[in-house]
């Protein structure tokens, strides 16, 4: 078990302690049957933090049953269960993937919970990624937006990408105090990948 899925386990952990169901916890946790964590998910009252577990454990498996589930959550009011949703959801290897996660990030009426479908799009470097990212940058460049941590993941992202349809954005976003350094950098590595094409 790697450092990120054994942090998402120990917070679920924690969850299942505090609501008096550490055995049906370690239950879930033993289980290496991908019927039984769908069955979870299939379920009817089960509570959230059982959710999460199977549907984080059946998308590291690559188990396409957790892809409902895994949008759900990377698009939840916690933050913690977002980068679980995000990180399961790399590794799903579903291809409606980018889609779900170009579609949140680009959704102004979720604009406060778009920090991790951004990073998932920067990660998994798909077709919808560029773009979704381009569209959510330019809205944060208004005066005054309040989101400067998924304008900040949307300059380093479109850096990582590379994508030279990105240059007029963030040479927009270096006009930013707080989006000028990572922008300067971040169209450098665009300016310098375009070139080399």
């Amino acid at each position: 078990m790697d450092a990120e899925l054994r942090t998402v386990t120990d917070r679920l952990r924690r969850e299942a302690a505090a609501s008096g169901a550490l055995d049906a916890y370690e239950r879930l946790l033993a289980t290496h049957t991908a019927d039984e964590l769908a069955g979870v998910l299939l379920a009817a009252g089960q509570p959230l933090w059982a959710r999460e577990l199977a549907a984080v454990r059946l998308g590291v498996l690559g188990d396409r049953r957790a892809f409902e589930s895994l949008v759900l959550l990377l698009n939840h009011r916690d933050p913690p269960r977002c980068a679980a949703a995000a990180y399961a959801l790399a590794r799903l290897g579903d291809r409606r993937t980018a889609r779900a996660a170009a579609a949140l990030a680009t959704n102004e009426l979720r604009v406060a919970y778009a920090l991790h479908p951004v990073r998932l799009l920067t990660e998994l470097r798909a077709p919808e990624s560029a773009p979704a990212l381009i569209v959510t940058l330019q809205r944060r460049l208004t005066p005054n937006d309040p989101y400067g941590k998924v304008a900040l993941a949307c300059v380093e992202g479109l850096g990582a990408l590379g994508d030279a349809r990105a240059i007029p954005v963030l040479t927009a976003a270096c006009a930013h105090p707080r989006l000028a350094a990572a922008a300067a950098a971040a169209l450098a590595r665009v300016s310098v990948r375009a070139q080399g094409s």
